[in-house]
């Protein structure tokens, strides 16, 4: 990286994203330059972004592998998670709310229990407002609209608290959708403990790796509509697709997607220029998946009741955790 001020500025780049790149450099990964940009705050930069992640949980390869088997877990034993709430008002968190679709269905079960207020928490003020509309929508309980609903996972212990008041005391997180993978979950999960009292319940929906073999896993997710989401971030970034390709790897115990460059790239915005090499790989994505015994063992960590629910193939499954 260097001043290189003879090239011409690349427009329509985001400073966030070219700043990201610059800050992090490549480090040598079995002697490839390997950036990595795998980082969910610039995912959902703008709404383009967010319809391209809305494009994949609705993919049929993706919905099938994921968002089908979250759909009916949740539907199995949300009724039960609300029973064990007591009857007490409660907060429907939802981290990382996405359209709020799942949200619904999760508050068709509780609100025979227990009354529901929904609160939606993303770094995207566009899913935000998707799914608060969702629920609106729906009728079935209000939204608790306030500055804190946009947030990222940095600061959730200090936003989660904002939602409690006399009427609802009580929350009930859920934390679907693939996202605890996509993090330090001793960070993630941190956060979210501070944030909980005690009869709080967290539900999580992630992967469970061994219902899938490697290959399966990397399968699912060499998908155009994939493709078509993580690339965003290269493209804000000052690159084109065809100084891209697409790749997918199962390495060790996360997928990775990432670019393979074609081409050598000189990228100058900001008054600083980025020199990309052929063949050098940039990560925009990553996703753990976990054993049963490795999920199990990670959230006892932070809780003190776990259950592990997952569906027949034993490759996707919810956690209930209590404080």
């Amino acid at each position: 990286m260097r001043e290189s001020p003879t090239l011409p500025e690349n427009k329509g780049v985001n400073d966030l994203i070219f700043r990201q790149f610059i800050l992090r450099g490549f480090k040598e990964e079995n002697g490839i330059r390997t950036w990595d940009i795998a980082d969910s705050k610039l995912w959902y930069l703008t709404p383009t972004q967010a319809q391209g992640f809305l494009a994949i949980e609705h993919s049929p390869q993706y919905s099938a592998a994921v968002t089908e088997k979250e759909t009916t877990l949740l539907k199995e034993h949300a009724g039960s998670v609300a029973r064990e709430m007591n009857q007490k008002p409660t907060n429907l968190i939802d981290l990382g709310c996405g359209d709020g679709k799942k949200a619904v269905l999760c508050i068709e079960d509780f609100m025979k229990e227990l009354p529901i207020r929904y609160c939606p928490i993303d770094i995207s003020a566009y899913m935000v407002q998707e799914a608060a509309y969702a629920v609106e929508q729906s009728g079935l309980a209000p939204v608790e609209r306030i500055f804190w609903n946009i947030s990222d996972f940095e600061n959730l212990d200090n936003v989660t608290p904002l939602f409690r008041n006399k009427d609802f005391p009580h929350h009930c997180l859920l934390f679907l959708g693939n996202t605890l993978g996509n993090f330090d979950h001793n960070d993630i999960l941190h956060g979210i403990r501070r944030g909980m009292q005690q009869g709080d319940v967290l539900i999580i929906g992630n992967g469970i790796s061994e219902g899938r073999t490697p290959e399966e896993w990397v399968q699912t997710y060499t998908s155009p509509a994939i493709d078509d989401f993580s690339v965003q971030v290269l493209l804000q970034a000052g690159f084109s697709r065809n100084d891209l390709r697409f790749d997918v790897q199962y390495v060790k115990d996360r997928i990775e997607v990432r670019y393979v460059v074609q081409r050598d790239v000189t990228l100058r915005h900001l008054g600083k220029s980025i020199e990309y090499k052929t063949d050098d790989i940039i990560r925009t994505v990553i996703s753990y998946k976990y054993s049963r015994e490795q999920l199990t063992a990670m959230l006892e960590q932070f809780f003190s009741d776990v259950t592990i629910h997952t569906d027949a193939d034993k490759s996707y499954g919810i956690a209930i955790c209590k404080i």
